[in-house]
């Protein structure tokens, strides 16, 4: 018999939802493809040249200043060579670092369910809205975030599978018992030849996390004994970004520039960003052509693009030879941030922790 407290359930067939437009493939799960733009976009014009490729040349003084710095970080290395080595030699690597970021959005469903507050069954009510139909409201440009909604007119009331409706199971702790082991006496009752004052003898105790009920709410429906089904649209915005550097045969390993800025010689966004066609650098141009129709045709396909943005970077690097104790040994300085990079630190010890 119905409780006259809870709503019936209506919860429709499990394949129900495989009939309402656009959620003909929920089952299978996935990205769902957005629709065309209704109209298209103009093609941007070409970027400006950039006006200022200038970069100060890193001095002596700086170049000590950032191995004494990177020498005093490391527990294991003595300052000796980064205060007392000569350099004689420092040569400039600058190099280009092109950016590409494209800024997309993209949806997918699943059927959900969850425990009713209260919440109107409005399945069928109204025709649902399509996954790309359904307001959502995007962050700033280029941050990531997610976003779950309950798709409108999808919800229906169904009486908890995991309870049965009552709300309730059975106390794991205590077994449904309600009593637990007296955990002093472990449940014999006694103390040695002693009766156990914390059971009063009886081997048992009141168990604490269901209040000697035997039960406790039910995980799935959390005590309400009905759930709410309904298609849950995840939203997802993502900003994928793909560097190019073009190599500078410094030695120095271009993973190391990941972590470092660089003087920003150009940036723009828009829609759909223009190739840098005619830069300088052809390396720059060829890798900017080759990266944004890499962008549109793999992002377009699953995503919506809403806009993309792309930089060129001037990161300055510095090879610098020194001498310490009659040796040679080198280190880079690179970076805005004047990182250093040494491989062959030439006085190291071997530390353990403890």
């Amino acid at each position: 018999m119905s409780n006259p407290a809870y709503p019936p359930a209506t919860a429709p067939p499990a394949n129900m939802y495989g009939g309402l437009p656009g959620y003909e493939g929920i089952a299978s799960g996935g990205y769902l493809p957005p629709p065309m733009p209704a109209e298209p976009v103009a093609p941007p014009q070409p970027p400006p040249a950039p006006l200022d490729w200038s970069i100060p040349s890193l001095s002596e003084d700086s170049a000590r200043e950032a191995f004494k710095g990177f020498a005093s970080s490391h527990c294991c290395y003595s300052s000796g060579p980064a205060d007392d080595g000569v350099i004689t030699k420092m040569e400039p690597f600058n190099t280009y670092r092109y950016r590409l970021e494209t800024f997309t959005e993209s949806r997918s469903t699943e059927c959900a369910e969850k425990p009713h507050e209260g919440e109107p069954a409005d399945f069928y009510t109204q025709t649902a809205p399509r996954p790309w139909e359904v307001q959502a409201n995007p962050p700033e440009f280029f941050v990531n975030h997610t976003e779950e909604i309950r798709v409108p007119f999808t919800s229906s009331i169904k009486e908890c599978h995991g309870c049965h409706g009552s709300g309730a199971s059975p106390c794991e702790k205590c077994r449904g018992q309600g009593y637990k082991e007296c955990w002093v006496c472990n449940g014999s009752g006694t103390r040695g030849e002693e009766s156990c004052g914390h059971c009063d003898a009886s081997g048992k105790e009141r168990c604490t996390d269901c209040n000697c009920r035997g039960t406790e709410d039910c995980q799935i429906c959390k005590g309400k004994r009905q759930l709410l089904s309904y298609i849950k649209l995840k939203v997802e915005w993502t900003n994928n970004v793909e560097d190019h550097v073009v190599e500078q045969n410094s030695g120095l390993k271009v993973e190391d520039l990941s972590s470092v800025s660089g003087k920003e010689l150009f940036k723009n966004s828009q829609y759909m960003v223009y190739p840098l066609l005619g830069f300088p650098n052809p390396a720059i141009s060829e890798a900017s052509d080759r990266m944004v129709r890499d962008h549109q045709s793999k992002y377009a396909q699953t995503s919506r693009v809403l806009q993309q943005r792309q930089s060129v970077e001037l990161i300055p690097i510095t090879r610098v030879n020194y001498k310490w104790k009659s040796d040679s040994h080198l280190y880079f300085v690179y970076g805005n941030e004047h990182q250093v990079s040494s491989d062959d630190y030439p006085a190291t010890c071997c530390c353990v922790i403890m």
